[in-house]
This record gives structure tokens, C-alpha cells and sequence, in this order.
């Protein structure tokens, strides 16, 4: 499993800043994202594109239940691609009023590696319903009542991250099903700071997603994730320590969000 999510870390372009998770209990706070929010981030080595990421969310509904329809893609771009090609899709059907996702898909080409999956949550019986469409089997799994996916978990933690209570060092997870079996994914919280961006300086929180260290990271502790500290935290900056290099996907462009999003300065 650790190898799988690995592999989606560093072939999937990093868009997955929105691997973000928490475990925190759903609070009434006002939403942070709905619909019509967009953000598009380019992921590089130093000052060489290799690629962007995009994720939208709609407004949508699914067996008549209103949900947040929510769509990831990433790709390479440039002489990237013919060194190592991606071209990655992520969906998920969010239930508006319970912040459970419902349907996961998940559609990528990463280098050769393909995946076409797609998974149906059923939360009356606590079960998820994995159709792999590449070979056409379906098997069945046992999930937990605050399971998430891989893309639903952020904005999971967008809505109930109570950031006046969360403290510095402190460890927070969830509660995670991805390719065939649930896992619970970790994260510290490393407190705030001032982020220069393309937009200007930006106040923002700052988070360690813990990962398998020695393959592809240089240790656990490798990637760092910055969103925005305000209402709306949004993903401004990711880095990952490789083995070699380092990697960045950064926000790009953004359009639709529910709130201000506040500048320092430009």
C-alpha cells in the first residue's frame, strides 16, 4: 500500500495536495469550497515546468442525492512527457450534506502504468463496491462510517479543520480506502507562516504528510504542504525531498473560491 500511494505522490504530479487529511469531528463552520471553485497548479523541478494539475468541483446530483462532483486531472507537458509521459483523472462524488464520498474514480496513465478503477460506497451497509474496469472484476471491501477517499479526504478537511485548536507538532489522520483496502494516512501539523507566491505573500499553514522514506523520498518526513490560512485553504505549495532533487507543484491560477482569498502584499 505504502508503494502504491508512492507511486501516486510522485507519478500523479503531485495534484493530490489535496492528500491533505484529518480525523477532526465535523464542526458548523461555513463551507470552504462549493460550486464553481477551481485551481490549477504546475508542478516543477527548480525552474522547469514538467507539468499541471487541475481540479474543479461541480455542483451535481447522483442516485437523487445532491453532491460535490469533484474533478482531478494531471499531466506532463513539454519535453517532460517524452521522458516520462502522465496523464492522470480523479473523481469524486462528495455528499453535500454528510461530506462522505460516494462514487471514486479513478483513470490515470503514469509512464506505462495504468489504472481504471472505479469505486462505489455504500453507506448503509459500510461497504465499497471496486470495479476494475481493465479487466472487469469486481470484488467488495469493508469500510468504516468516516471512511474517505483519495480526493474527498481534503475537502473533507477544508469543511472541520478547527485551526485555533490544532497545535504546533500535533498529529492528526484519517480514515482512507484507496485501490483495494482502507488505510489510516497521517500528518503533522508544523504551524504558520508567511508563504511568498505568485499572487504575493500569503498567511498560511503548514502541514508534513508523512510517506515511505528510501525509495523515492530521502525519509518519512520528506513532503511538506502549505494551504492557506483563511476560510477558504486552498493548497498553495507542496515540496517533496526526493532521492534525488527536488519536486514542487505550486498554485498557479484559481478562480471560484467562496471567500477572500487574502494577500499581504503583492
Amino acid at each position: 500500500m505504502k508503494k502504491v500511494l508512492t507511486r501516486t505522490l510522485m507519478m500523479g504530479l503531485l495534484w493530490i495536495p489535496l492528500c491533505l487529511v484529518s480525523v477532526l469531528s465535523a464542526q458548523e463552520l461555513e463551507p470552504a469550497y462549493g460550486q464553481g471553485e477551481w485551481c490549477k497548479f504546475r508542478v516543477h523541478y527548480g525552474f522547469v515546468t514538467a507539468g499541471f494539475a487541475s481540479i474543479k468541483v461541480d455542483a451535481a446530483t447522483l442516485d437523487n442525492k445532491p453532491v460535490y462532483h469533484v474533478k482531478g486531472q494531471g499531466h506532463t507537458t513539454g519535453i517532460s512527457k517524452w521522458f516520462f509521459y502522465v496523464e492522470d483523472y480523479y473523481q469524486s462524488y462528495i455528499d453535500s450534506e454528510t461530506q462522505m464520498p460516494l462514487k471514486f474514480i479513478r483513470k490515470i496513465n503514469e509512464g506505462g502504468y495504468t489504472k481504471d478503477v472505479q469505486i462505489d460506497f455504500n453507506r448503509e451497509a459500510n461497504t465499497a463496491r471496486i470495479w476494475n474496469k481493465e479487466n472487469d472484476v469486481k470484488v467488495t471491501a469493508e469500510i468504516t462510517p468516516l471512511t474517505q477517499d483519495l480526493v474527498s479526504a481534503f475537502y473533507y478537511l477544508r469543511n472541520n479543520l478547527d485551526v485555533d485548536k490544532i497545535k504546533i507538532g500535533e498529529t492528526v489522520d484519517l480514515e482512507m480506502f484507496f485501490d483495494k483496502e482502507g488505510y489510516r494516512f497521517q500528518m503533522k501539523f508544523l504551524g504558520r507562516e508567511v508563504l511568498k507566491t505568485r499572487f504575493g505573500k500569503v498567511k498560511t499553514l503548514k502541514f508534513r504528510p508523512y510517506v515511505e522514506g528510501g525509495r523515492v523520498f530521502k525519509e518519512k518526513e520528506s513532503v511538506t504542504v502549505w494551504v492557506s490560512d483563511d476560510k477558504n485553504k486552498i493548497p498553495l505549495l507542496i515540496k517533496a525531498d526526493l532521492a534525488v532533487g527536488s519536486l514542487k507543484a505550486s498554485l498557479h491560477e484559481f478562480k471560484g473560491l467562496s471567500h477572500p482569498f487574502k494577500i499581504l502584499e503583492l
